[in-house]
């Protein structure tokens, strides 16, 4: 018979202690975007949350809702394609909460058209925003998880970096490819050194960033007309939201993903099997 000691143990998800910087923890409009709920998951998991946003008013939101459910967060603003902004940022996050334990990356700018509607200062600036922020992220927290001898790293991608979803995307899409060879990158290089690094790929996400930026590229007869076509796309016959996202998320920096480095976790409804 086998003792209790045996058993596996369950699913160990709990964060409590640990401390998360959330760049991109705001939202770009009223509702819950995949940082901010990325952010309440995490707190809700015990973790003190990091929320890091440009936008004050749309960190201090984030920070709002943890704090009403009793969680621990606290702002920080500022711009994280920056580099002085970036020190900063860390400094005052460590001084506030404690050595880095998880940074979640989670920036993303773009602009619709193809090579001939990219401009080379268009390519640039959205380079340094979504993938030069992640080099400068990098810098702050190798050191000290080396130091510690543990350290959780995730990228938010995007199926546009793997796919062509059916229009032109072109600096987002290779952006966001370079965000996923830069984490698997950071994966090998310090796997044996005790961190792990892993990229969470989101297809069609319902979130504020949908309404302000591409659901134009879907129809021009509204929002919910193209939340309509966007939900043709996906083999699931919807579109994913924030929560599943962040859900993904909270698998990948717990003990229960322990054994998980380098990979991309694909949350998607099935829509880059459809384009193969």
């Amino acid at each position: 018979m086998m003792s209790s000691s045996s058993h596996p143990p369950g699913l160990p998800t709990d964060l409590t202690g640990r401390v998360i910087f959330v760049s991109g923890g705001g939202s770009a409009g009223p509702g819950w975007s995949i940082g901010r709920a990325s952010c309440v998951t995490y707190a809700r998991l015990g973790a003190k949350v990091c929320v890091v946003d440009r936008d004050p008013a749309s960190a201090e939101e984030t920070t709002r809702l943890i704090l009403e459910e009793g969680g621990i967060a606290k702002t920080f603003v500022g711009d994280v394609s920056e580099q002085d902004q970036v020190k900063r940022l860390f400094n005052e996050a460590r001084q506030q909460l404690g050595p880095i334990d998880v940074l979640h990356h989670n920036v993303g700018i773009g602009k619709v058209g193809g090579p001939m509607e990219t401009s080379a200062e268009d390519f640039d600036h959205i380079h340094k925003v979504n993938v030069a922020s992640l080099l400068l992220a990098a810098h702050e927290v190798l050191p000290e998880m080396l130091t510690r001898g543990k350290g959780n790293i995730i990228a938010i991608s995007s199926v546009a970096g793997m796919r062509y979803l059916g229009y032109p995307h072109l600096a987002y899409s290779v952006t966001k490819a370079a965000n996923t060879q830069f984490i698997r990158m950071i994966a090998q290089q310090y796997a044996d050194k005790g961190i792990r690094a892993n990229t969470v790929v989101p297809g069609l996400i319902d979130t504020p960033r949908i309404a302000n930026t591409v659901a134009k590229m879907f129809s021009e007869n509204g929002l919910d007309e193209a939340r309509v076509a966007r939900d043709r796309q996906v083999p699931m016959g919807r579109s994913g939201t924030a929560w599943e996202v962040a859900h993904a998320c909270a698998f990948l920096v717990s003990d229960a993903a322990s054994y998980i480095t380098g990979t991309e976790l694909v949350v998607d409804g099935g829509i880059t099997g459809k384009y193969v």
